[in-house]
């Protein structure tokens, strides 16, 4: 019921936002609206208003804004109101304002999120330095090692571990020119990225330089020994390079005997010493310990506002990068998302809490502007396309090339629909 009801409320959210753009632009214009609904199919709740139907219909897939004389096939009287009547660039705002409102509340709701703070991995923003390779992962196959830096994937340059990330992100099952700098040579491998999870993304196999950090210290000997959230654990007992695991391993073993422990505070390593309470194989010394190092944000209202359009303009930049991998066999069609992914990413988003499910609205609704931006007749890019060409041509098309146009975008959008609906129904079954 958690899932069904976050998918309808993001959903609905952003089939709302769309569709009230071209309301609103159609309205100023004084293109007299018929209908204006949520969902498809039959009417479920309607009422009317000012010349207007507006009601909720039972398929929760979609929306539309019924405009008078919007098409060649309506009824037309000539009257000023209809749609039809209107010049190019006033269909052309009405076409783009229903993207344009779903980028702009991308824009907003993410720094809504953004503006209320968050702990950061550090490595993220980090070179992609590798920390562990994976036993039996293609970086192991390929003989990566840790120390190693990642210096470009398929021939672009991965100056942090986000980079990277994103690079391999959608090309499971493809070989990829790998460059690595390795004790102050360069090398050139090639690599095949594995799937991993339900979604199939592109994973190398390793993981990187991780330093555990403490963000709580409670009553106990950590506190007496001067421990402080925040510090980073560099080594216990004179020993780099632990593990989270491994170090609270050493804390328990260790009950009643002094511990040695070195963290960075501040950029400065700190000799700290802590006797473990508690029975053998269980001790503690009262710290939360996380197993990376984070970073605290909290930006202001203006500084969320300038994340939010970098962030969303790095997604645009990968959403492109997607779709022209799709249409050159790079990126598996299996990685396309349908209703039943979103719902289920809407379920779990909603497990974690309503700032993850507005972070997933916010992304769902770029893109969903930005797919809607594409030249595909039915899709508002497609109408803008038509639009521009024939005011190129001065004139307009005929009907029945209008109505070929239509029919070729409805096919493949209806083929867009099979396959993502193929691929969760496989998800399903995986």
């Amino acid at each position: 019921m958690t899932t069904l009801l976050a998918f309808l409320f993001v959903l609905g959210v952003l089939v709302f936002v769309h569709e009230l753009g071209h309301f609103l632009v159609a309205r100023w214009h004084g293109v007299r609206v018929v209908t204006f609904s949520l969902g498809f199919g039959p009417k479920l709740v309607k009422f009317e208003r000012g010349g207007t139907e507006y009601c909720v219909s039972a398929i929760p897939l979609g929306g539309y804004v019924k405009l008078a004389g919007e098409t060649v096939e309506d009824s037309r009287t000539g009257q000023p109101d209809e749609f039809l009547s209107k010049s190019k660039w006033v269909r052309f705002q009405v076409y783009i304002a229903g993207p344009i409102m779903n980028i702009l509340l991308a824009i907003v709701v993410l720094a809504g999120v953004l503006s209320q703070g968050a702990d950061v991995p550090l490595y993220e923003s980090s070179p992609p330095v590798i920390g562990s390779v994976v036993p039996g992962s293609p970086a192991d196959q390929v003989g990566l090692q840790a120390g190693d830096l990642v210096v470009s994937v398929n021939g672009e340059p991965v100056p942090t571990w986000i980079d990277m990330q994103i690079a391999v992100l959608t090309k499971a099952n493809r070989e990829l020119p790998l460059v690595v700098r390795r004790d102050g040579q360069t090398l050139e491998l090639r690599i095949t990225p594995e799937a991993l999870g339900r979604y199939e993304s592109g994973d190398l196999g390793v993981v990187a330089v991780m330093r555990p950090q403490i963000i709580q210290v409670t009553r106990g000997p950590a506190e007496r020994a001067g421990f402080e959230a925040g510090d980073v654990l560099l080594a216990v007992n004179g020993v780099r390079g632990l593990s989270r695991e491994q170090i609270i391993e050493q804390i328990q073993q260790s009950a009643g005997r002094p511990v040695s422990f070195t963290v960075e505070r501040e950029g400065r390593p700190i000799e700290l010493t802590a006797t473990p309470e508690g029975p053998e194989g269980a001790a503690i010394i009262g710290v939360s310990l996380y197993d990376r190092e984070l970073r605290r944000v909290d930006p202001t209202i203006v500084e969320a506002i300038r994340m939010s359009l970098e962030q969303n303009w790095e997604t645009t930049i990968l959403i492109g990068q997607t779709l022209r991998g799709l249409f050159m066999r790079e990126t598996p069609m299996a990685q396309l998302m349908g209703p039943v992914a979103i719902a289920d990413m809407s379920g779990m988003a909603a497990q974690v809490g309503w700032v993850a499910v507005f972070n997933l609205m916010a992304m769902l609704s770029l893109n969903l502007g930005l797919l809607n931006l594409m030249p595909v007749p039915v899709l508002d890019g497609g109408h803008i396309v038509i639009l521009a060409v024939e005011g190129l041509a001065r004139r307009d098309f005929s009907m029945r090339v209008k109505e070929r146009i239509l029919m070729a975008g409805a096919a493949l959008i209806m083929l867009l629909m099979v396959t993502v609906i193929y691929n969760d129904i496989a998800r399903l079954l995986r």
